[in-house]
This record gives structure tokens, C-alpha cells and sequence, in this order.
């Protein structure tokens, strides 16, 4: 599997974290009422380390994750695996710090 993508934006005061299995990108997933499209122009940033990843988790104000780094960010203490919407078997979590 290859390294995660993070994209960091820096915006008004927010850190918004996007992060994604480069796997998904372009991809789209539906389950039920819930539909996701992996946009490349959203989610493309760069290849990223597991570790540099929950690091921008940790510091961010706004995140999306999507793929296997949900899983990382539930060890991590980050996100509560009942917070965590699955779209056909993908994993997807948001974050906002107030």
C-alpha cells in the first residue's frame, strides 16, 4: 500500500487537514443515501508518513480523512470509531476543533 496524501490549508484562522488513500483517488462510492467522490482537485496533496499525518491531525482545526488513515487516527485517540461514516466500505471521518 502506498503512503497516505496530505494536503494542509491554511485559511482565515483554520488548518484544514485533508487526507487519502492515493488509491481512492478519482473513484466514486455509494451506499444507501450516502454517496462520496474521491476529487483529485480536493484530495491530491503529497505523499505523507502515517506519523507526519496524525501529526497535521493533531494540529488541525477542520480535517477529512478518508481510506486507511481513519483507522490510524482512532488509535491514535483522534477519532471516535463511533464518529466514523463507512461509504461501501471506506472509511470517512471529519473533524472541527472550536
Amino acid at each position: 500500500m502506498s503512503l497516505p496524501l496530505l494536503k494542509i490549508i491554511q485559511t482565515q484562522g483554520e488548518n484544514l487537514v485533508i487526507i487519502c488513500d492515493r488509491e481512492l483517488l478519482g473513484k466514486k462510492f455509494k451506499e444507501g443515501k450516502f454517496q462520496i467522490e474521491v476529487k483529485e482537485s480536493f484530495y491530491s496533496g503529497r505523499e505523507a508518513t502515517v506519523d507526519e499525518c496524525i501529526q497535521a491531525l493533531r494540529n488541525a482545526t477542520i480535517a477529512n480523512m478518508l481510506g486507511s488513515i481513519v483507522n490510524h487516527a482512532i488509535e491514535a485517540g483522534i477519532v471516535d470509531k463511533n464518529n466514523v461514516l463507512r461509504i461501501a466500505g471506506v472509511p470517512h471521518a471529519q473533524l472541527v476543533r472550536l
